[in-house]
């Protein structure tokens, strides 16, 4: 086996690391306390037992889509902008949990969650450019922020103003 034929181990360690770095942080943060409880919510919100399932789901294939882009890549460069992106999207994923769960303040957490939306239809296209399947594994990342920010619109709608205690 040549080098690039190699299982790529440490792309894996490394991928796995990260996705599970950006989900503790991010689930650490997250907490289902009181001041969420009692927030009102739309009909619609999935149960809480579901987030943490689908999270699993997508920072799985998120790290499955990052070995595949990693090693379908050609160049160094596209490996150094994909590193990048995807650190990118785990600072964005980690500050909008700090702000909606530790800061409690969903309004800024609808603010953010934009560039965060963008960097996971960023990582999309670029790594479309040189591994399909990567890319579709993310796009599941990206329909579930859709749904996640819909929700934290009707959340500020249902719940604002918020900041003033």
């Amino acid at each position: 086996m040549t080098q690039t034929q190699r299982f790529p181990y440490r792309a894996v360690f490394v991928a796995a690391a990260s996705a599970l770095a950006v989900a503790a942080i991010g689930g650490s943060l997250t907490t289902i306390g009181p001041w969420y409880r009692h927030l009102h919510k739309p009909a619609w919100t999935p149960p809480d037992a579901a987030f943490g399932a689908i999270w699993t789901l997508i920072f799985a294939l998120a790290t499955v889509s990052a070995v595949t882009a990693w090693t379908s890549a050609r160049a160094q460069i596209q490996r150094e902008w994909l590193i990048g992106l995807f650190a990118l999207n785990g600072f964005l994923n980690i500050l909008w949990s700090l702000l909606f769960f530790r800061f409690q303040r969903p309004d800024w957490a609808l603010v953010e969650v934009v560039p965060f939306w963008l960097s996971i239809a960023v990582l999309i296209g670029f790594i479309w450019r040189f591994s399909r399947l990567g890319s579709v594994l993310v796009a599941p990342y990206l329909v579930w922020v859709s749904i996640a920010a819909l929700l934290n619109y009707d959340i500020v709608h249902l719940n604002a103003p918020f900041g003033l205690h």
